[in-house]
């Protein structure tokens, strides 16, 4: 359980206690009312906002985290930061009368400050992975006074990866794939076992090539020969910082593993592939058909 949920189970009285006691799916944690009107938003989270837009209620959102970058129209709202180092004095400044916030949000001392000065919070459900997704669809859709349409969201969500699963299933051979997280002048950082990264691997079909490994950590060049990586995985964002995917390729440490010597490269929109949300579907069809190009005809959403 994350801090900052923590101290809003404290302070939400007996009602959020017995919800964590009985081990019933958590209702939203808010400093006011479910579904109560909210005209000036301010989304921290990605994945949220993606919710929030589906639902109709982008032209409330007047404010987003920077990892908030889908739909194209969330550009144009103001920045508050990065969703882990935000700044209370730049959220307040939007005025807002809702702030929607990833369980990962913080600092914490900025969600205090946040609280104190009356704003109503909403504390998304924690999780990552394919099962966090409902969750979070269902959280924005019961905070936004909008659960009819959520639960239209949720369902189409589930139907499409039900069929995904199913067309996957008969898939087989399982290339190793090395998902690089940063690329700089020092060792690059990789995503290990129990990751989003791992996650989506997984579900397309892949393996993850780095095994012993918990979170994403720091990757010397012997280990990432020995990982032998069938394919290389960049986020976006990663790719374009380190001056692009056959940059990256062409690093001594990755030249020679199997994806390097083949120049089998996959690039995905960063909040797309890891996010877990909406678009979770299509990231999960679009990987699983740059790994196993010979089945791709038959993935489909």
């Amino acid at each position: 359980m994350s801090a900052i949920s923590r101290r809003f189970l404290l302070a939400g009285g007996l009602s959020a206690v017995a919800v964590a006691l009985t081990g019933l799916r958590p209702a939203p944690l808010f400093a006011g009312q479910a579904g109560a009107s909210a005209d000036r938003i301010v989304s921290v989270g990605g994945t949220l906002t993606e919710i929030a837009f589906a639902l109709g209620a982008g032209d409330r959102i007047v404010g987003a985290d920077t990892t908030s970058s889908w739909p194209p129209e969330v550009e144009q709202v103001e920045k508050v930061g990065y969703m882990r180092r935000l700044s209370a004095e730049g959220v307040l400044s939007l005025r807002p009368d809702l702030v929607l916030l990833d369980d990962n949000a913080g600092p914490a001392t900025a969600i205090e400050q946040l609280r104190a000065a009356g704003v109503r919070l909403a504390i998304a459900p924690e999780g990552t992975g394919l099962d966090s997704v409902v969750p979070k669809i269902r959280f924005v859709g019961e905070t936004l006074g909008q659960a009819a349409g959520a639960e239209a969201l949720a369902t189409r969500f589930e139907e499409q990866m039900g069929a995904l699963q199913g067309q996957l299933a008969a898939i087989e051979a399982r290339p190793r794939v090395l998902l690089l997280i940063s690329v700089g002048r020092g060792a690059p950082m990789a995503a290990g076992s129990e990751t989003a990264a791992e996650a989506i691997i997984d579900l397309a079909r892949g393996r993850n090539a780095i095994v012993g490994l918990t979170g994403y950590k720091p990757l010397s060049a012997e280990a990432a020969i020995a990982a032998a990586p069938d394919v290389l995985l960049l986020p976006q964002h990663v790719a374009e910082s380190a001056g692009g995917a056959e940059a990256v390729l062409q690093r001594p440490d990755l030249a020679i593993t199997p994806a390097g010597r083949n120049g089998r490269v996959v690039v995905m929109d960063s909040l797309k592939l890891l996010g877990f949300g909406l678009r979770t579907p299509e990231a999960v069809a679009e990987l699983a058909r740059a790994l196993h190009p010979e089945h791709a005809a038959s993935i489909a959403l």
